[in-house]
């Protein structure tokens, strides 16, 4: 069974079309990064005429030499102007060819997106680290879960983004923090680690502290990529957030996965693409005798792939929009 997904929360706008729930097809995905850099961040409106103007070729591509037997599209979390473009056209296609019609979870599809292959690892305590969501999942089966655990301010990407914007970086900040990160001294500076003893995130914390050293050093952030020492600083700077950052995750999901007596650990999202913390949960799970299991790069940021893989799950049941999403993974903005 082939399955057209679209998905429009944000801002890429994505096709694609998804064989049996596991092999694709077609995966079309159009981002707006340009369009967004100079203003740091995503702009809603922009995001939603951007949708507009590109989701009837991004959807013309991936349906290229594919026939498809129902349509998915993503219905939340999001941003609201920008869910509707692809949820009402995916509705508009089912209803104008006469196919089924399924209603997915935005954080749902990346939960099950590192284990499209391989649904007998379940069950698996799962990471879902992004731009907008940080979330511990404990899933027994494919729409079975439960949720340990969440950010209650800053999601790990938002925070990323939002050091980046301070040292002057560029959007988006995480790739770039990085890239700088691999030659600084994780160590260098002692940047709190929030939240520990529980399962929820917390990240704005580590973000202040952030502000706060640069107050303190008083060098100007033009000046931190200057000379060799200024260079080094920035670089140390970059790795010591980050390693923040990354001794939260890791640590709560490899505590997660042993109390809940799980023998597979998942990651997916944006974040979970960042190289120092899959090098972290690796070494981790490898120490443990845990299986790792990691949503390719491609299904890692936001596409319609996963999208279509999980409505293929969820077809004999599923053909409507729920109102009010009863999975506990949020909801459309």
């Amino acid at each position: 069974m082939n399955i057209l997904g679209i998905e429009t929360s944000c801002d890429e706008t994505s096709a694609a079309v998804v064989q049996d729930g596991s092999r694709i097809l077609s995966n079309v995905v159009s981002s707006q990064i340009d369009v967004h850099r100079p203003y740091g961040g995503v702009v809603p409106e922009l995001a939603s005429r951007n949708h507009l103007q590109l989701i009837d070729e991004v959807i013309r591509q991936a349906l290229d030499g594919h026939d498809f037997d129902a349509v998915a599209a993503t219905y939340g979390p999001g941003l609201a102007s920008s869910l509707l473009i692809g949820l009402n056209t995916g509705k508009g296609i089912a209803f104008a060819t006469g196919k089924p019609f399924i209603a997915i979870n935005h954080m749902e599809a990346h939960l099950y997106s590192p284990v499209m292959d391989a649904p007998d690892e379940l069950p698996m305590v799962s990471l879902i680290v992004s731009g907008g969501h940080t979330i511990l999942v404990y899933a027994t089966g494919i729409g079975q879960h439960r949720i340990l655990g969440q950010t209650i301010d800053d999601a790990a990407g938002e925070a990323f983004d939002k050091v980046a914007k301070l040292l002057k970086l560029g959007y988006p900040g995480g790739p770039e923090i990085d890239r700088l990160a691999k030659g600084g001294n994780p160590s260098a500076i002692p940047f709190p680690r929030s939240m520990m003893d529980s399962y929820d995130f917390s990240f704005s914390g580590l973000k202040t502290s952030v502000l706060y050293f640069l107050r303190r050093s008083d060098l100007p952030v033009a000046n931190l990529s200057g000379a060799a020492t200024g260079r080094s600083l920035l670089q140390d700077i970059c790795a010591s957030f980050q390693e923040a950052v990354v001794d939260v995750l890791v640590s709560k999901t490899i505590r997660a996965a042993e109390e809940c007596r799980v023998r597979t650990v998942s990651a997916s999202g944006g974040v979970s693409i960042n190289s120092r913390f899959r090098e972290r949960l690796a070494e981790e799970c490898k120490e443990r005798g845990l299986r790792l299991l990691l949503a390719p790069a491609a299904l890692c940021t936001d596409n319609a792939a996963m999208i279509a893989a999980l409505a293929f799950h969820k077809l004999p049941s599923d053909f409507s929009v729920d109102v009010a999403p009863s999975i506990g993974l949020g909801v459309a903005a």
